[in-house]
């Protein structure tokens, strides 16, 4: 608890004054050699005039890790074409991002002020430039501003909603060369996550670059010539097509990430070089990353476990389940590579989620009252299941926050998901569930079996693992269960229409928040959450659609969420997540099964810096992103 009260002491601080932690740049900057060559012919300039004039210094102090050296090729394989955007969340260059204990502080920013969780001056690096070698600056945010967000022809739908409150955007402002300011008239609690996150809000541009696509920059006839030499339908869809810094597949798109993409698609094999203007560094002067390329194979996702247990991989997680630990551990001593289990961060890795928008009234009234979802969680073998299913390596829990998380508390996890089948047949007694079927199943009001078909996407053995389990410990509660699968498209159709009583899917994507986490997670908001579709649309289009919550838990959630995004202080958004987390354990609107899974990480025994225990998580985390790979290399053989 004092651990976890210090990361949300230290979040609470860094909430309000975003200040760099690196010191003073270098008298002598080392040179990477593979640039040695470009630079001696004059065709780049030395590295301490690529670098900023105050570069992000990298301290290297975690457990095992070491000042690198330069050089190698790094080795990733990737099941399908646009997977080559894993480079954009494995670099994890963002103007600001999560640190290991998950506080937001400045990366390509050199400072950030916010002044009442409204008003955010970011302040750049001064000599910061693109890849390509041009300025970065204050004009790259006043392009997209203007003449991208605000074009009717690229932004149809106008602002992304991290940008809006309350429908409001902010006032932008062009401070001077290298600072910029955007303000609400109140709190924007979700910009600085959406700009740290692993899919990350650009709200910047190349404009050096993009302006020869822009029809407000361009002349006319030429600017018609390469809409027509494109095979593009207009201007506009050009622009768009040049403009996909996430996808990272343009070799002609300048970056601020670590790597250059060098290959044009379609390819089975991507090569991304080092960025010569990367803005970090270590503290010994060297400019990041240590390793020179990054290479990334495509093939079939189905081969890659096991091209990954031949040795093909230096650094591999993508595409490796767990149930291929045993196989990978066979080829470490062979082939050179050390398999780590690092953590998941889902707030379960199987949950299963009533129907609370179910159309059929009878099912509609059960499944709301809260002692029915107490029961069929309590009536689970979590244990059995964690035992038979994860080899005992997993964390029997509700669908909640991880231990990881500064806001874990014992009782979000422990709460109505300890096996106890007498209790549950007592709170099923207690509803008036007490007629059976001569096998023993207890009947619906209507005189129904109580037979609970658990839809699914059908795309995984281990959901089907789990369903085993749970139908034959639900038996003992007079419940029977049975799984109907579907393709994922039938299956989302199903649940939003109301025909689905229950599903099984991953329980909460974000299972390590802190109080300056959005928790809209956890309240309705969109349709796509699957225990209240109809409340989440509702939310969602402001009443337009869907149906308004009539359960005063969920529209105390509603009312909570809203106060998140209100609030001033890290203090007040604290104590909301509390209350937030509190009606969860007590309401069971999800029922979790694990959580903390395991998920194989593959390493080069070569391969230096890379985590022996890390956290497994696509946000916040961006997967390896957040042990800076740039810090990663490779020792000699």
């Amino acid at each position: 608890m004092k651990r976890a009260r210090a990361l949300i002491a230290a979040a609470v601080v860094l909430a309000w004054a975003f200040v760099p932690a690196s010191a003073a740049r270098p008298a002598k900057l080392l040179e990477p050699f593979f640039l040695d060559d470009p630079v001696a012919a004059g065709d780049l300039p030395p590295v301490r005039e690529r670098v900023p004039e105050t570069p992000s210094i990298v301290t290297l102090n975690g457990t095992g890790q070491s000042l690198g050296r330069y050089g190698g090729d790094l080795r990733l394989l990737m099941g399908k074409p646009k997977d080559v955007r894993m480079m954009m969340v494995y670099g994890y260059a963002r103007l600001v991002a999560y640190n290991t204990r998950l506080e937001i502080v400045p990366d390509i920013l050199e400072r950030l002020d916010v002044r009442e969780g409204r008003e955010f001056t970011l302040r750049l690096r001064k000599g910061h430039r693109w890849s390509d070698g041009h300025p970065f600056t204050a004009e790259d945010f006043r392009y997209y501003w203007e003449d991208v967000a605000g074009n009717a022809e690229l932004s149809p739908f106008g602002l992304t909603k991290v940008l809006l409150i309350d429908g409001e955007p902010p006032r932008f402002e062009v401070l001077d060369k290298t600072t910029v300011r955007y303000t609400w008239s109140r709190p924007n609690p979700y910009f600085m996550p959406a700009l740290a996150a692993a899919a990350p809000l650009f709200i910047y541009r190349p404009a050096h670059y993009l302006k020869r696509f822009h029809v407000r920059y361009t002349d006319p006839a030429m600017l018609r010539r390469q809409v027509r030499d494109a095979g593009m339908r207009n201007w506009a869809v050009l622009h768009a097509s040049k403009d996909r810094q996430y996808r990272s597949d343009s070799p002609r798109l300048p970056t601020l990430q670590p790597w250059v993409n060098t290959t044009r698609p379609p390819s089975e094999r991507f090569i991304f070089t080092r960025n010569p203007y990367y803005h970090r560094i270590d503290t010994a002067g060297r400019q990041l990353p240590y390793i020179d390329r990054v290479i990334i194979s495509l093939g079939s996702n189905r081969m890659i476990p096991a091209k990954t247990g031949a040795g093909d991989a230096d650094l591999q997680a993508r595409y490796l389940r767990f149930d291929n630990y045993t196989f990978l551990k066979e080829g470490e001593k062979r082939n050179g590579f050390t398999v780590r289990l690092w953590r998941t961060a889902k707030g379960a890795q199987k949950a299963l989620y009533p129907n609370l928008n179910a159309t059929d009234p009878v099912w509609r009234a059960v499944l709301r009252d809260v002692r029915f979802r107490r029961a069929l969680s309590l009536a689970i073998d979590r244990h059995e299941i964690n035992q038979v299913v994860y080899f005992g390596l997993a964390r029997e829990s509700a669908n909640t926050v991880l231990p990881e998380s500064p806001l874990y508390r014992a009782q979000y996890q422990t709460a109505w998901s300890q096996f106890d089948v007498e209790r549950a047949n007592a709170l099923l007694d207690d509803m008036g569930l007490t007629k059976r079927t001569s096998d023993g199943i207890r009947l619906l009001p209507d005189g129904r079996p109580l037979n609970i078909i658990v839809d699914s996407a059908g795309e995984s053995t281990e959901e089907t693992d789990i369903l085993e389990l749970i139908h034959d410990s639900w038996l003992k509660a007079g419940i029977k269960l049975y799984s109907k699968p579907a393709q994922r498209e039938v299956f989302r159709r199903r649940i939003f229409s109301g025909q689905t009583v229950m599903s099984v899917w991953a329980g909460f994507a974000n299972g390590i928040p802190g109080p300056d986490m959005s928790p809209e997670e956890f309240a309705p908001t969109t349709k796509h959450q699957l225990h209240w579709p109809k409340w989440g649309q509702y939310a969602e289009t402001g009443g337009r659609a869907g149906e308004p919550p009539d359960m005063a838990p969920a529209r105390e959630l509603m009312r909570l969420n809203t106060a998140w995004r209100r609030a001033t202080s890290g203090a007040e958004r604290e104590r909301i997540w509390r209350r937030i987390l509190e009606i969860h354990a007590e309401q069971v609107f999800t029922i979790g099964i694990v959580n903390g899974t395991l998920q194989p990480v593959v390493i080069n025994n070569r391969l230096r810096n890379v985590p022996a225990e890390g956290v497994y998580a696509w946000n916040p985390g961006a997967y390896f992103g957040i042990y800076k790979p740039d810090t990663f290399w490779f020792a000699g053989r």
